[in-house]
């Protein structure tokens, strides 16, 4: 899965990191879970986390065990909302009623 088209625009480690981030769009993802999905050291995921997070595009959660790194919604791209729904509704929503 892959950020929208109008967040693909940043840097290159930051498109990178959002890409692996909408892979993972509702458990997140620890720095070093991004590291081995975006393939760049870890100061450029650094400097990349920081300026994602002065634009608000992700947040980052402690969960108690660890720190995760999360998303905004509005940086996933459309299938990201139809993976998380049943095939089923993705029947009914694409069929006329």
């Amino acid at each position: 899965m892959r950020a929208k088209p109008e967040y693909r625009n940043r840097d290159e480690t930051e498109v990178a990191v959002l890409d692996a981030l909408a892979d993972r769009h509702t458990e997140g993802m620890t720095v070093f879970e991004i590291r081995s999905r975006a393939d760049v050291n870890i100061d450029q995921i650094e400097d990349a986390l920081a300026a994602l997070k002065a634009d608000d595009l992700i947040e980052v959660e402690n969960n108690g065990e660890e720190t995760v790194i999360v998303p905004d919604e509005d940086v996933i791209g459309p299938e990201a909302a139809e993976a998380d729904e049943s095939l089923f509704d993705q029947i009914r929503r694409r069929l006329p009623f």
